[in-house]
């Protein structure tokens, strides 16, 4: 897993910050506008300052983690939250499944919403070997 894309809540606090700092983590949680710098060498001082100074640093991580967040809420919106395995390694193959699952309808979905019919290679290659490889597709009506 990785620790910079760890959260426990979206919900800035000090409590918060210590404890994913303890777990191994870096909470990247964006401050508030009336945040203030807090006490020196504090966690939150730290976090404060990196947040002011390199934001575009911290911003990247923090979309990062959005992101993640965001897949997971759909897919437990798709497929539920719940898995229905009881051994660990059939629970997380449940899990990569409806991720794979999650990644077809993504992919799918473009061709449905936007009536784009993809198009796929034939046995013959039609692009020259140096040219990149990428699918073709043909926009209905």
């Amino acid at each position: 897993m990785c620790t910079d894309v760890f959260s426990v809540s979206s919900s800035l606090s000090h409590d918060n910050l210590e404890l994913i700092e303890r777990l191994g983590g870096t909470a990247y949680v964006p401050f508030k506008v009336n945040s203030a710098a807090g006490e020196a060498g504090t966690l939150w001082e730290r976090m404060f300052h990196y947040y002011n100074f390199r934001r575009e640093e911290f911003l990247k991580h923090y979309h990062q983690r959005s992101n993640v967040e965001s897949t997971i809420n759909m897919v437990k919106a798709k497929f539920r939250d719940h898995v229905r395995s009881r051994t660990d390694v059939a629970m997380k193959n449940e899990v990569l499944c409806k991720l794979l699952c999650h990644n077809i309808v993504v992919v799918h979905q473009p061709h449905v919403e936007l009536g784009i019919e993809p198009v796929f290679w034939g046995a013959e290659p039609t692009a020259p070997s140096d040219a990149p490889t990428t699918l073709p597709f043909v926009r209905l009506g």
